[in-house]
């Protein structure tokens, strides 16, 4: 069965940071500090998830999905990253997971979408080996408790862009600036993934997927210091995270580091666990030119005769497609099959005097990239899901509440949700691919 679904992420939809137990994640504590975060603001309240779960399960089943992605907070279920368990929080995803169920909507769970409890920060975070084991025995605590109703898991969100935008740069929680120094927490992250992969099998989890951010990387031009400069590129956002867990080894990362001094024996078997899926989320290319400093061994020229989301991100559908057969051709039969975890924009929404959202950028745009997913389908790469993000308008990390990519529109004053037109042309289309498989028909995609 193809998956359509949505996805979100706990703390950019649940709030009650401070409710039923649930301890601080490095998100709290960074969009507390001044400058952090777009006008100051918080996930503390976000779109009230935590207590308007069943207004949106009702959602997703109008809606006509058959899948839900979504994220655990490890923060609700072991307020100090480990030790005493959280009952009310683990109780919270057992309801949620009933009611999905209920509703005929399969739930997909993410282990870590950046919320790291701030008492593992204060050990080290991701720099630190130890937290690599401390996730699986969390992974093995929520499995222990849901993996009777939910068969497939995916363990990281993005690793990439946690290291390079929480540990490098510093513009993401933890808001530490490392840049090159920040690679042991790519390592750190990846032997999570491995260890926990062992640990969801043990608890009885038949299907186990890590989430990738990859993007399709384009030289400024063919001039040999812009192509070294793409490659470098390639290999820290692509590569860096994808030929561990399907080749079970680095690229060659000798632009970024002199040692591998972080990597022990066994690690990169641990990392090269089978998996059943590979998450990919695809939002754009990236056009990548020669340095023009020595901080790195590259520079981001930016994409320009395309058409932009409101976050100013180029819209180019085909990378979509050149980025699915681009995985298929380097990694070949090592190539899981592919679920598209996220796709999705961000629009200026604004309700019309009739109260409705006319999003017709967003149904081009989704339009557009399911066609370009199909199109790499019929060129040989098996895809089975296709997740929408977001269900909700919801926190955009340090954007705050300014970037809105649901198909759903959140009042964040009232808590009002206003489907938009994109979830109505959603709707629209599922009921033709259920159309399809009531009649016999190719229900592929």
């Amino acid at each position: 069965m193809f998956l359509w679904g949505t996805a979100t992420a706990a703390y950019q939809i649940e709030g009650a940071t401070g409710e039923d137990g649930r301890g601080p994640s490095i998100w709290d504590t960074f969009a507390r500090e001044p400058g952090r975060t777009r006008d100051g603001h918080t996930g503390d309240v976000a779109c009230d998830h935590y207590h308007r779960w069943r207004e949106d399960v009702a959602l997703m089943a109008g809606l006509g999905v058959n899948a839900y992605r979504f994220s655990i907070s490890w923060p609700r279920v072991l307020p100090e990253g480990s030790g005493a368990v959280n009952a009310r929080g683990l109780d919270f995803y057992d309801r949620l997971v009933d009611a999905l169920l209920a509703a005929g909507v399969r739930p997909v769970p993410t282990l870590f979408h950046w919320d790291l409890p701030q008492a593992l920060e204060d050990r080290g975070g991701w720099m630190n080996r130890d937290i690599s084991e401390i996730f699986a025995e969390y992974a093995a605590t929520v499995a222990t408790r849901l993996a009777d109703r939910v068969p497939l898991w995916i363990t990281l969100n993005e690793p990439f862009v946690h290291m390079a935008y929480g540990y490098a740069l510093g513009a993401h929680a933890p808001g530490r600036l490392l840049v090159t120094g920040a690679l042991p927490a790519a390592h750190h992250q990846l032997l999570a993934h491995g260890l926990a992969v062992r640990a969801l099998r043990a608890a009885g989890v038949s299907q186990v997927a890590l989430t990738n951010n990859c993007t399709p990387v384009w030289p400024a031009s063919r001039e040999e210091p812009d192509l070294k400069a793409a490659d470098a590129y390639d290999i820290l956002h692509n590569r860096l995270f994808n030929d561990p867990i399907l080749l079970g080894k680095y690229p060659d990362l000798s632009a970024y580091t002199p040692s591998l001094d972080f990597v022990r024996d066994g690690d990169l078997e641990t990392i090269a666990a089978p998996l059943d899926a590979l998450g990919v989320n695809y939002y754009n290319p990236t056009r990548i030119s020669a340095p023009t400093d020595e901080a790195l061994p590259f520079t981001d020229a930016g994409i320009t005769g395309h058409p932009t989301t409101a976050f100013g991100w180029p819209v180019v559908p085909d990378g979509l497609r050149e980025l699915l057969t681009g995985l298929k051709t380097r990694y070949g039969t090592a190539l899981p099959p592919i679920m598209i975890t996220e796709n999705g924009c961000s629009q200026d929404d604004v309700p019309g005097q009739d109260g409705t959202l006319d999003d017709e950028a967003r149904v081009a745009y989704l339009d557009q990239h399911i066609a370009a997913m199909r199109q790499a389908m019929a060129e040989g790469v098996d895809v089975r899901g296709y997740f929408v993000w977001s269900l909700l308008d919801n926190f955009e990390w340090a954007e705050g509440y300014h970037q809105r990519f649901g198909l759903v529109h959140v009042d964040f004053a009232t808590q009002r949700r206003t489907p938009k037109r994109s979830y109505h042309w959603f709707k629209e289309f599922l009921a033709r691919q259920n159309t399809r498989q009531n009649t016999g028909q190719n229900t592929d995609t």
